[in-house]
């Protein structure tokens, strides 16, 4: 049975799960394993059912007791067993034990897979809705090398029944995938959620590896995540890999940068030394435990109508990694969404690191128009938290400063304003570098597409070099114009 959709002058037919598997079933050559630990074992539930089964199916196990587990697949350093690292180990276990049982010599033709999730689902007091990680190691053809397909979830459903049989609607989503949309990943990532609603799962991050895979840039994928409201953030570590949030910001303090970082300048650098110097000498800021975070959002652009250029948001991405920053990529247009979304992972102090425009825009009421407590409501979620945003200076053409003594909001703001402001929450920084505070992101972006000099000084060390070797945000280099 296939399910069709109408729209838009186009119409898209959905294969029902059970045509899915039973076309992996009636598959001769796709032969492998599935070991499902947390949920029961609903993603081989659907293959049993479809028919065929014993065409592919070697073997289906969950090795739900802790000693039957650690004995398959070894014990882990930090004794957890929802990890990424131990689904890699079952993944590698089994293709391997299915490499050392089934003849190549007598199965030429096979292409072997393993399956595998481990998981929590929701607790009985229902204060964690459960999270894990799910994955495929698989074949396409059977005298290349394995290709991977690694994913984290989140359950958003407050049953777990319900949530079992989420996990193996998404399961047999993916094997599917795997198989036969492999040549397309951004269908292939769409497809994950075929039967699915975003309200019952989110796909936090997500990595390809293997032959197939040789092209495919794993944060553009994440960044697919974003864009396709799979996901509220995704996060790049300074070697410019995917990370998991969840592993990054737990039990940290926390200080979060937002700018467009077209390209990240001196002024951006500067930001973030005086106001991390300034972060790591509160009470109870443990600079060991200290995460600092350079966020770009995708929001303001969709609210514009904009289209999201890709390349250039991985562009920037790229020349934040380089200077050592963990990168956050998000779907949040008000700064207390970004605070919420920091409070899940950890309780710990944080901070806001921003110029003036951006603390103005914080106390204009028209951001907050979608809530039924209005700015209040917003600033309760902001600031009940142990918050401080630290400001920046902003030169105005006069010469003269404009600091958080001096900053005018709206005339209905001004007593909210001088509420957060006198109670501490909102701090100037100090002893920022005053040589630099007329250098602009739009302007240096001006100079760079028009090819006018100078712009170079205005950036860190090696970023120029890098948009010049690159050829971003429209840089022309003498070498290419040879």
């Amino acid at each position: 049975m296939e399910i069709t959709l109408k729209g838009d002058a186009k119409i898209a037919s959905i294969p029902s799960l059970k045509d899915k598997a039973l076309r992996i079933n009636l598959n001769q050559n796709i032969y492998g394993t599935f070991a499902e630990i947390g949920a029961g074992q609903e993603t081989v539930r659907q293959f049993f059912r479809a028919g065929g089964a014993s065409g592919t199916i070697a073997k289906a196990m969950s090795a739900y007791d802790k000693s039957f587990s650690d004995a398959i697949y070894g014990i882990e350093n930090d004794r957890r067993y929802v990890t990424e690292a131990r689904l890699r180990k079952m993944l590698s276990h089994e293709v391997n034990l299915i490499e050392e049982r089934i003849s190549r010599e007598e199965n030429p033709n096979k292409i072997f897979f393993s399956y595998a999730n481990t998981v929590t689902t929701i607790d009985f007091a229902k204060r964690y809705k459960g999270h894990g990680w799910v994955g495929i190691k698989y074949q396409i053809d059977p005298n290349e090398d394995y290709n991977e397909i690694i994913l984290h979830i989140r359950f958003k459903e407050n049953d777990a029944r319900l949530q079992q049989e989420t996990l193996g609607k998404l399961g047999t989503n993916l094997i599917y995938g795997a198989f036969y949309k492999h040549n397309e990943p951004k269908k292939l990532l769409r497809y994950l959620y075929d039967h699915l609603d975003k309200d019952q799962i989110e796909i936090d991050t997500i990595n390809f590896s293997g032959p197939v895979f040789k092209d495919v840039d794993n944060r553009l994928m994440s960044l697919q995540l974003v864009k396709n409201g799979m996901t509220d953030a995704v996060m790049f570590a300074p070697d410019g890999n995917n990370v998991l949030p969840a592993a990054v910001l737990y039990k940290k303090n926390i200080l979060a940068f937002r700018g467009s970082f077209r390209p990240v300048t001196k002024v951006n650098m500067d930001m973030y030394q005086k106001s991390y110097d300034m972060f790591i000498q509160e009470n109870k800021v443990n600079p060991d435990k200290t995460q600092v975070v350079f966020e770009i959002t995708l929001s303001n652009l969709r609210a514009s109508g904009g289209e999201i250029d890709e390349q250039d948001f991985m562009d920037r991405a790229r020349l934040l990694c380089s200077l050592g920053q963990t990168v956050l990529i998000s779907n949040f247009q008000e700064y207390y969404k970004l605070v919420e979304y920091f409070s899940l992972y950890s309780k710990n102090r944080m901070g806001l690191s921003m110029g003036v425009n951006n603390l103005v825009d914080i106390f204009d009421e028209k951001y907050y128009r979608h809530l039924s407590g209005g700015i209040l409501e917003a600033f309760g979620k902001l600031f009940y938290k142990d918050l401080r945003v630290y400001l920046y200076p902003m030169q105005n053409e006069d010469g003269n400063l404009t600091t958080s003594e001096n900053l005018k909001v709206h005339p209905r703001m001004k007593e909210l304003y001088k509420f957060f402001k006198y109670n501490g929450k909102v701090v100037d920084i100090k002893n920022y570098d005053t040589d630099i505070l007329n250098i602009f992101s739009r302007r240096v972006l001006k100079m760079i597409s028009s090819g006018e000099e100078g712009w170079e000084e205005m950036l860190p060390e090696g970023v120029a070099n890098l948009i010049k070797e690159k050829n971003l945000f429209g840089c022309i280099t003498e070498e290419v114009t040879k």
